[in-house]
Order: structure tokens, then sequence, then C-alpha cells
């Protein structure tokens, strides 16, 4: 199965940050859930949980894969797996039609083109309850300035591997946001200089 290194490092310290923030029996939508490693170990560890998987359609295989073996027993009471959805941000009609509590993405701000970005903030703003949460980890930086070193080593690794990826600014995402109606509520400082940005849709 597909496995993730950075998921097995951050999956506690992101869990904490769920605990705190979702509220009882959520539904979630995690945009990009990769492995799957993080929608097997949150639904192992928060009961009542429904937590809809989705990952680009060519990366939906393994996906699948890890949620079919790991994702139907061991989890907390009441919550459940739903199997993967394909969906591409930046394609309107792959956004599910449903509505949920959360809106969960991890380190994909940086790997998406930056057109993408406002995309994902559109998706997710449509398909939030009133008073919903988008929640998105990763690294970030703040008016183009690096909050660390190892961010600026790791967006020159990225942009080499690919010009249209790099280290997002926060603070350009909080003001695409806010215009959507997503109000930034918190910015949860994270291990290995990572951050969680945390955004209410208006009531």
């Amino acid at each position: 199965m597909l496995f993730s290194a950075a998921c097995e490092r951050n999956k506690e310290a992101i869990l904490a940050v769920l605990q705190d923030w979702l509220p009882p029996g959520a539904q979630v939508l995690e945009v990009g859930s990769g492995s799957g490693q993080h929608a097997v170990f949150f639904a192992q560890s928060m009961a009542g949980l429904v937590w809809q998987t989705s990952e680009l359609n060519a990366n939906l295989a393994g996906l699948r894969e890890r949620i079919a073996l790991e994702g139907t027993s061991g989890l907390a009471p009441g919550s459940q797996i739903l199997m993967p959805i394909a969906l591409d941000v930046s394609a309107p009609v792959d956004w599910p039609d449903q509505r949920f509590d959360a809106v969960f993405t991890a380190n994909t701000t940086h790997i998406m083109p930056a057109s993408s970005v406002p995309d994902l903030l559109v998706g997710a703003a449509g398909v939030l309850v009133p008073g919903g949460l988008l929640l998105v980890y990763g690294p970030f930086c703040d008016h183009g300035i690096p909050t660390a070193a190892s961010n600026v080593d790791f967006d020159l690794h990225l942009r080499s591997l690919d010009p249209a990826m790099g280290v997002r600014d926060a603070v350009t995402i909080s003001e695409q946001a806010q215009g959507l109606g997503l109000n930034p509520v918190a910015d949860v400082v994270m291990p290995a200089n990572n951050r969680t940005l945390i955004f209410r849709r208006n009531p």
C-alpha cells in the first residue's frame, strides 16, 4: 500500500487540532487523502466521525486499497470512512452535492498549482454547512516572508521539481477566503514549522 512518512509524523498533532475544533459526529470531506493514513487514524481515534476521502482520479487506486483493507474495522464507535471519490479542486463538477461540517486538507496547497488554491477555497465554501470549518494544514509564509529556514529550503526543493509548486502565503489565502465568506478563526502552530489555518463559513 501507499505509505507516507509525513502522515505518520504529523497525525497525532493534527488529531489534537481536530479534537479541539470538530463538532461531535462531524461529517468531514478530506481533500487529497493521499495514502489514506490520516483517514484511518482519525476514524480510529474519534467517535462518530464520518470521513469522506477523496483524491485525483489518477491516484485513487492506492487510496481505495487502504480504505478497503483498514477502513472498515477497528474504528472508534460510530465512526466510518466512506469510499474515496475523485476530486480535482479545479473541476467544479467534481465537488460533491452534499454538505459537510468540515473540509480538511493536509500538505496539498504547496503541491497543487498556485492557481488551484483559490479553487480549493471556492469548492470548500460551496460544500460547507453554515458555520462549517475549513482546516488547511501545511507549511506557509506570511506576506512572502518565510517563517522558518526549513521552509525556504522546502520551497526551493518544490520549485526545482515543478515551478508550479511552492510554499503558499497564508495572508493571501486568508484574504481570498474572506472574500468567499470563510472567516479566519485560528492559525495553529504545528510541529516541524507547519501550521493549521482554520476558517469558519459565515452562518
